[in-house]
């Protein structure tokens, strides 16, 4: 898998301490449209992991960091650099869409 898993415990350090900019899934596994947005993700963390990290946070099991940055919808996707929230997309997208929000970072 191109994607690796996030906690609470390991936020600071692995999304706002990253040198690259991160792309951060915001899921559970009980939601479908999650489901259909993780294959499309890891494909991006393929394409595109030279310049970016790709991570996803279980809401349930990571729910300080969800209600830190108000997940209220999931899958929301969020892209940090310098330990900074910049873009903020919420729903399944595909692929194409998520390249064109991203695509400052992603060059």
């Amino acid at each position: 898998m191109a994607t690796r898993s996030v906690t609470d415990a390991s936020f600071d350090t692995e999304v706002l301490g990253s040198a690259k900019p991160v792309i951060v899934d915001f899921w559970a596994e009980w939601c479908g449209p999650c489901r259909m947005l993780s294959p499309v993700l890891e494909q991006l963390a393929a394409d595109h992991g030279e310049k970016v990290e790709v991570v996803k946070v279980n809401v349930d099991e990571s729910p300080e960091t969800s209600a830190r940055y108000g997940i209220t919808s999931i899958p929301s996707v969020l892209l940090f650099e310098g330990g900074v929230q910049r873009v903020s997309v919420v729903g399944a997208r595909p692929k194409e869409h998520l390249e064109r929000e991203f695509a400052e970072y992603l060059r």
